[in-house]
């Protein structure tokens, strides 16, 4: 056998026994007279010893050996005379009595530790390399531990696992579609599943009234940190649910993981915010609960006063800035440029600095000391803040001063990691209108089923409809979401209606939908979790990437791989398939 035992297994009960360790060199210690060899697998790490009298063949291949050479060594084990307390294994070394080079490395082009010297781009395109580092390693054993987990509880609740197709129909509606051209069925095409929504829903149909599938899934759209083209969800449905049934179990769900796995407990039930709540108050449909800092709504305190900026301003709002009446009037500068960013896109900041018996303010030509007092004690604000107050279009201002609560929560240390703050945001708007196209769309997808008292709304005021819908919020990530989904027909074919739909257009895409629902559709509804922003918040990381195996680069591309990447012209040919370049 290559290793009776691991690298990272053998401890003081150990001693005296001859073992088999089979890994990589992490690193080689020659002093002269003994040399030291730290041998690595995915267990952990075992010190190497090679001495003085040891065998001519052991210490002449332990000479020879370089970093990120594959070895088998046996040997036996001893206590160390100066211990490790930092390494499970730091009580023993192994003696080696032989050593056998099963495969000599170049030298890798990065350090294969804890902190690395390689740039991402670097290790992305050695990812097989960077997975060998510990903090990748415990990355994806923590993601196959959450996995295990997430099977058994389910498992324990009577949903089954069935897997549904990559290759599917293309469907309007969200994100770009990945699109797969048939050979066999000349031009046309396969889209990838953006996720497995209408198939989950005919498994409902199909009388599966509980399925999950932990599914991968495919969206062509920009990428960022908690985004790659290709990315897992886990997936679930229900029959014969309303809205609390399925909060009920995933809420207990949710509890589950964060108590297995990270030892976290919560006892009380998850806060329900309302949707435009968490608008108002924080900015964002997903809010950040680990600190305070509300918002406040200030207009009819703030218009009035012959300052055109807010006298033209459809919303004003702010926030009180804990402790941030000390900020410097570089500080303050600071996050009026911030603010300027084209990401954020808000034109100034109006700041007032709340002290002991006295307030000052960027508005004091305007304002008495008493209105601007009135302003500040409206957001809540003691002794030692800073009121921060962004005014414009409503939503539009409250998402710029998301960004701004953010980015001051982040200068005081308020994100901690380790801190988690879980809720559900309900009561979503159905639909949202784009300006640019003059039309609504669905704000999830248009198999959400509205209020039942708002149904009455849907031709005389769409945007006055709530969604049926819910999504799961912890440390300002949307986790997860989901909602009750249409089971009748004829309220299905309104929905399409409002979206713009003709009869002919929706019998196109989906009539393998509506078609079912003619043979008896249950009330169902369900939801999503991303599985890889579920690890990444789990292992205190801004970045999925970092728990995925082979992720893709910002730009899209698998730089190990180098995919995306042309194909042959025969293939181009079998498929009818004709290239253009692009426009520029």
């Amino acid at each position: 056998m290559y290793r009776t035992h691991t690298c990272g297994c053998l401890r003081a009960g150990n001693v005296n026994e001859t073992v088999t360790l089979a890994g990589w060199v992490q690193k080689v210690r020659n002093l002269g007279a003994m040399t030291f060899i730290d041998l690595r697998d995915r267990y952990g790490l075992t010190q190497i010893t090679v001495e003085e009298h040891s065998p001519a063949e052991v210490r002449e291949a332990a000479a020879r050996v370089g970093r990120e050479w594959v070895l088998r060594v046996t040997g036996r084990v001893v206590e160390r005379e100066a211990k490790n307390p930092k390494m499970p294994t730091g009580d023993i070394e192994v003696v080696a009595e032989r050593i056998e080079v099963l495969n000599e490395a170049q030298t890798p082009p990065f350090t294969i530790e804890e902190n690395s010297d390689g740039g991402d781009d670097l290790r992305m395109k050695y990812r097989y390399l960077d997975l060998r580092r510990p903090p990748l390693q415990r990355n994806l054993i923590l993601r196959h531990k959450m996995a295990q987990e997430i099977r058994r509880f389910l498992d324990a609740e009577g949903f089954l696992e069935i897997e549904t197709p990559y290759l599917i129909k293309s469907t309007p509606e969200g994100a770009r579609d990945f699109v797969v051209p048939s050979r066999m069925n000349p031009n046309q095409f396969y889209a990838l599943p953006q996720s497995p929504q209408t198939l989950k829903q005919l498994l409902m149909v199909a009388g599966y009234d509980r399925y999950f599938q932990i599914v991968r899934c495919f969206r062509d759209e920009d990428l960022r940190a908690d985004r790659q083209p290709e990315f897992t969800q886990i997936d679930c449905e229900m029959s014969f649910v309303e809205q609390e049934d399925v909060l009920e179990i995933f809420e207990r769900w949710a509890k589950h993981m964060f108590r297995e796995v990270l030892g976290v407990e919560f006892n009380e039930p998850l806060r329900r915010m309302p949707w435009i709540e968490a608008m108002e108050k924080y900015g964002s449909d997903k809010p950040d609960l680990r600190f305070g800092m509300e918002f406040a709504d200030l207009t009819d305190l703030a218009k009035g006063h012959g300052f055109s900026v807010f006298d033209d301003a459809e919303y004003i709002t702010g926030f009180a800035a804990t402790g941030c009446a000390t900020y410097t009037r570089k500080q303050i500068d600071a996050l009026t440029e911030f603010v300027k960013r084209p990401q954020v896109g808000a034109k100034g900041l109006i700041w007032i600095r709340v002290e002991e018996g006295a307030v000052k303010s960027s508005i004091d030509k305007f304002f008495s000391p008493e209105e601007v007092r009135a302003l500040a004690a409206r957001c809540g604000a003691k002794a030692g803040d800073m009121v921060l107050i962004l005014c414009g279009k409503k939503f539009k201002a409250l998402t710029q001063l998301c960004a701004l609560r953010l980015e001051v929560a982040q200068q005081l240390g308020l994100r901690d990691p380790k801190k988690f703050a879980p809720l559900w945001v309900v009561d979503f708007p159905m639909f949202e209108w784009d300006d640019e196209t003059q039309r609504f769309y669905a704000m999830h997808h248009p198999f959400t089923s509205p209020k039942p008292e708002d149904v009455q709304y849907l031709k005389s005021d769409p945007g006055r409809v709530r969604a049926n819908a819910y999504d799961f919020v912890c440390n300002g990530t949307e986790l997860g979401g989901g909602s009750i989904r249409i089971h009748d027909q004829q309220l299905q074919a309104q929905i399409f209606e409002c979206l713009g739909f003709t009869p002919e257009a929706a019998e196109e895409q989906f009539g393998f939908l509506m078609n079912a629902f003619k043979y008896g559709a249950p009330p169902h509804g369900g939801l999503a979790f991303g599985f890889d922003r579920l690890c990444s918040l789990f292992g205190g990381s801004d970045s999925i990437r970092d728990y995925i195996a082979f992720p893709k680069n910002n730009a899209g591309r698998d730089v190990m791989l180098d995919a995306p990447s042309a194909i042959a012209p025969a293939q181009l040919d079998e498929l009818c398939l004709d290239l253009r370049k692009p426009e520029a």
